[in-house]
């Protein structure tokens, strides 16, 4: 397989910092970005980073944090997108400067390519002006440039004929992959990846514990921000049609402070739904195990942060995770819950890696009857929850960063061919 470059440049607006983690984009350049340092690859992350933070940290021997616009960031602390449209041209002129200065130029000199990769909307006019500035420096030919969409949003503020003209554009699904091709956009797929730990991480213990607490009804789990495309009311209605059903089924929670949390809840209670919630103080799973077994609603929401090791017991604990979304343009969750030994319920958007009753269950619609329908063939058949949890974590094995980064420098030299 050939080889990645010695030198790589990430270039994203959020990043490893509490002030500039706000969804998959954050966890996806923290994650590639060990990756290739892992891989022994001189890596460069320009974020917009907290303000109070030192500009430059050597997050591991081969990973550095660059943490950007923080003369703006001061004036707001809210997170990396408040004030963003001001970020965006500072970011744009003054970082293409450092990477042909600091980066470009000395690998140059020593003989060496280097992989630059913009990150969504934000970074479009700092490929745009990188690429400028890499002509005019005469560094052009040491540079690979990618510019890689996650996600669809601010794509009608993008100057698409320059960006293109800039770098090769990539996309994390092909499911983005056709969002561009729809405005006349080629893409390269190259897919997000997961961490490897989380395939070899499998606490048996906090497991059987959780599902101990859980008692002897059917559990479902369902994370993520309170929002229409995440199918919150669908999940709702599926678990109220279950148990109009007679089934013995009970629904774990976590939302965010969106005020689309309301409008959830209120289904749920119109649907006949008990709701009980359970805040923690460090969520370990003992904890929340122990918070459990006093519960006995229909609906059980978790209104404090939940660690990614208690979740990842959890997503193996519970008979499925519903990570049903309308529209998502990966969808990372699925993997993680298949890394977990756990059954994702995926939309069918992005999700690429999951195959219908192989190793993930698939909903096509916001229609509840689907979702209850496809619930109760797998509460029904234990050969295929064993068989679906089997191909699940040997399907998120095939997505861990180092086999990620395998395709890329396939693609790669494809691109140098």
């Amino acid at each position: 397989m050939t080889k990645l470059p010695p030198n790589a440049v990430i270039l994203s607006f959020e990043g490893p910092d509490p002030y500039s983690m706000v969804g998959g984009l954050g966890v996806r350049v923290t994650q590639l970005s060990a990756a290739l340092g892992d891989a022994g690859i001189a890596t460069d992350l320009f974020f917009v980073g907290d303000p109070d933070r030192d500009g430059i940290e050597m997050r591991s021997k081969r990973v550095r944090l660059r943490r950007w616009s923080q003369w703006i960031s001061r004036y707001h602390p809210a997170g990396v997108y408040d004030g963003e449209y001001g970020k965006v041209p500072d970011y744009a002129s003054s970082v293409p400067p450092v990477v042909c200065a600091d980066i470009v130029a000395p690998a140059r000199d020593r003989g060496e390519h280097v992989l630059i990769i913009g990150e969504d909307w934000h970074t479009a006019p700092a490929v745009i002006q990188l690429d400028a500035d890499l002509r005019r420096w005469g560094l052009r030919d040491s540079v690979t440039l990618l510019w890689n969409a996650n996600n669809t949003y601010g794509f009608h503020g993008i100057d698409w004929p320059r960006l293109t003209a800039a770098a090769t554009i990539t996309a994390v699904s092909k499911y983005m992959k056709f969002e561009l091709a729809q405005i006349g956009i080629g893409a390269l797929v190259i897919p997000n990846g997961i961490p490897s730990e989380l395939v070899r991480r499998h606490d048996k213990a906090s497991v059987k514990r959780l599902r101990a607490a859980l008692g002897p009804k059917r559990a479902l789990l369902k994370v993520g921000r309170y929002d229409p495309d995440k199918r919150w009311l669908q999940a709702i209605d599926a678990v109220a049609d279950l148990r109009a059903d007679g089934s013995e089924v009970v629904l774990v929670m976590r939302g965010g402070r969106e005020p689309y949390g309301s409008v959830v809840l209120d289904r749920a209670r119109a649907r006949g739904l008990e709701i009980s919630g359970v805040e923690m103080r460090e969520g370990t799973p003992a904890e929340l195990a122990a918070a459990l077994a006093e519960r006995h609603a229909d609906v059980i929401e978790l209104r404090t942060f939940v660690p990614d090791t208690t979740l990842a017991a959890l997503y193996g604990a519970v008979d499925a995770v519903l990570a049903n979304s309308g529209r998502e343009p990966f969808g990372l969750v699925g993997l993680e819950v298949m890394a977990a030994h756990g059954i994702p319920v995926c939309g069918s958007t992005g999700e690429d890696y999951a195959a219908p009753f192989e190793n993930a269950i698939v909903c096509d619609s916001a229609d509840p009857r689907e979702l209850a329908g496809y619930l109760r063939l797998l509460f029904a058949d234990s050969k295929l929850r064993k068989r679906l949890r089997h191909a699940a974590r040997e399907t998120a094995a095939r997505y861990v960063w180092p086999e990620i980064l395998q395709i890329l420098a396939a693609k790669l030299a494809f691109l140098q061919s």
